[in-house]
């Protein structure tokens, strides 16, 4: 399928999903036995030496094997993540959904939002202490070197953060950053901080969202279910409004690739179907760059922004619809 010439543009549905290769055949639902957890992506090769222990070793991510020490950016990131977990919910998430589903937020282009972010310093994430604009450039160039035959995995390189300028659209950031998890059923155990955090989270005290499935049906699959809300919903929802001419696989990693307890710590299969073990390998792909292109050496952005203006004149041009 030629990207240029996709149809419904962000629809999964009767899509045949291309290929990392290397990867091998992904898992099916039924293939998955109860508590199993979804296999990562292990496969060598040149599309994985930009990220070599990307998916074989512990995310840095507080509390974990290689986690913060205590102090102020610790309880920064515990403070972020508690606010989350107590105040999204099933109804917070759809309040959001009508909120900014209108797109009636701001008009600019693509690399105006990738200006805004150099606002913006990410308080859940304790690898990146410098504007979120650099690790925009920094992953697409990360993509680019692995992957140089593939211009549009290049943009949603660029594109993965943009749907954090709601924080400067006033929104707090516990709403706008960090780690994603379905709303509408239990949260599982690699959701970070899951036992200290969700104490006061109703939605828990709720017998129609607090058991494993939830409001959900076995494999319903992922484009089916509510996601706490952020910047990867948010994201996925302007590409779709403005018609971004991406393949689909773009828009799925842009709407997942903040659902770490899924791609990395391997819960929630019993809401996945065939189409998203499908899309798993790109996701984790994806994931290396995002999580092990982050260094404090800062690429030289005026030398990039003629590349990946071309690369936007391609896929989404113009003004757009926030």
């Amino acid at each position: 399928m030629d990207p240029e010439k996709a149809k419904d543009k962000g629809s999964f549905r009767n899509y045949e999903v291309r290929t990392l290769p290397g990867l091998g055949s992904p898992p099916t639902p039924s293939s998955l036995g109860g508590g199993q957890h979804l296999p990562l992506c292990t496969a060598g090769g040149p599309a994985r030496e930009a990220g070599a222990a990307a998916l074989a070793g512990p995310r840095k991510l507080p509390g974990g094997p290689s986690g913060l020490q205590a102090g102020p950016l610790l309880d920064q990131v515990f403070a972020t993540y508690k606010l989350m977990h107590t105040y999204q919910t099933v109804d917070f998430v759809r309040k959001k959904h009508i909120q900014f589903g209108g797109f009636s937020y701001k008009k600019m282009t693509v690399l105006e939002a990738v200006d805004m972010l150099d606002e913006l310093v990410d308080e859940s994430d304790p690898d990146v202490d410098f504007p979120n604009s650099y690790h925009a450039f920094q992953t697409a160039e990360g993509i680019r070197k692995a992957h140089p035959d593939k211009d549009w995995f290049h943009l949603v390189g660029l594109l993965h953060d943009l749907g954090k300028v709601l924080v400067l659209a006033g929104e707090p950031q516990w709403a706008v950053v960090g780690d994603t998890f379905p709303v509408g059923c239990r949260p599982q155990a690699s959701v970070v901080f899951r036992e200290s955090t969700f104490q006061d989270n109703p939605d828990l005290q709720d017998p129609r969202y607090s058991t494993e499935l939830g409001m959900y049906q076995p494999h319903c699959g992922l484009e089916n279910v509510l996601m706490s809300w952020g910047h990867d919903e948010y994201m996925y929802q302007v590409m779709k409004f403005n018609k971004f001419a991406l393949p689909p696989e773009a828009f799925y990693m842009i709407r997942f690739h903040s659902f770490y307890p899924w791609h990395t710590g391997g819960d929630y299969w019993q809401l996945c179907s065939e189409l998203d073990l499908t899309m798993l390998p790109w996701v984790q792909e994806f994931s290396k760059f995002d999580l092990y292109t982050k260094c404090p050496e800062l690429p030289d952005v005026a030398t990039l922004r003629p590349y990946y203006q071309g690369l936007i004149d391609k896929y989404c041009p113009g003004v757009l619809s926030w």
